[in-house]
């Protein structure tokens, strides 16, 4: 059975690429365990979250939450150009106070049931200038570099929740999709640490065992179970930084026995749950 595993790495408050694909190409479904935010350049692409599909225009912004399934879908041969930002979930609790709460963005396009944001005109070019800056300044080793990339990261999310705060900004929405899907989705994660079998799935949403399995692994590219298992560790991972006893994390988190849990945690994140915590110290 095919699996989808977490991609990309993140070892600091934020990173930045800027990555064209000349040929078209086809990428896998996948999540991360933290943001990311990604800005079209040019391409003519498709971008499907957990369930949901955006046509995206250029200068579009997605916010994707840490832990959500997603992949682009290229249509044609266009050069698929984009910035991307990794962000650090805790990065960004740094800086949640009412007066300069950095991650309002992302909690509206929640709130909204979106996860693409477009600007008008002018927004839209002050937005790309403040991520192009944060692109000119990585090949910067004079004195303070470091620091000089981090203002520019801040002032770049500080114009975005400004836009967002403001609603200079459309929260697109999604190309028609199965909506028994996204309903189940959205189940699944409000009951994400209770049992449930699929023939209960499929009665609750009124759908055959075979439609709901074949349709929610086409939307998803996971199994239920493994994007219950999935989202349970990425909980499992929050509640463990947050100080929780490890034991609790795993019957808390929906697990029923903690040598499965462990070795489930060490297989998608590439270290054991008390590793984990150990690097946390």
């Amino acid at each position: 059975m095919q699996e989808y595993e977490k991609a990309g790495y993140l070892t600091s408050g934020f990173r930045f690429f800027h990555i064209k694909d000349r040929e078209q190409r086809e990428f896998s479904y996948h999540y991360h365990d933290f943001h990311k935010i990604l800005i079209l350049l040019g391409g003519d692409v498709t971008y499907c979250v957990e369930g949901r599909s955006y046509a995206l225009l250029p200068r579009d912004i997605v916010l994707i939450h840490a832990g959500e399934v997603h992949r682009p879908v290229i249509h044609s041969g266009c050069v698929y150009d984009r910035m991307i930002l990794y962000v650090s979930p805790g990065f960004l609790a740094g800086y949640r106070e009412p007066e300069n709460d950095l991650g309002l963005c992302l909690r509206r396009a929640g709130e909204e049931s979106s996860h693409v944001l477009r600007f008008e005109a002018s927004c839209a070019a002050r937005m790309e200038g403040a991520v192009r800056a944060l692109e000119n300044a990585l090949a910067d080793d004079d004195y303070a570099s470091g620091l000089h990339r981090e203002l520019l990261f801040l002032e770049f999310m500080i114009q975005l929740n400004r836009a967002a705060l403001h609603s200079r900004i459309e929260f697109t929405g999604s190309s028609p999709s199965d909506q028994k899907i996204v309903a189940v989705l959205g189940y699944l994660n409000e009951h994400l640490t209770e049992e449930f079998s699929i023939g209960e799935l499929s009665s609750r949403f009124f759908l055959s065992r075979y439609y709901l399995m074949h349709t929610f692994k086409e939307q998803t590219g996971y199994t239920i179970g493994r994007y219950l298992t999935t989202k349970r560790l990425l909980l499992a991972k929050k509640l463990i930084s947050e100080g929780m006893p490890i034991t609790e994390v795993c019957y808390a988190c929906g697990f029923r026995n903690y040598s499965t849990f462990s070795r489930a945690y060490k297989k998608s994140f590439g270290e054991s749950p008390r590793e984990f915590r150990q690097s946390l110290c």
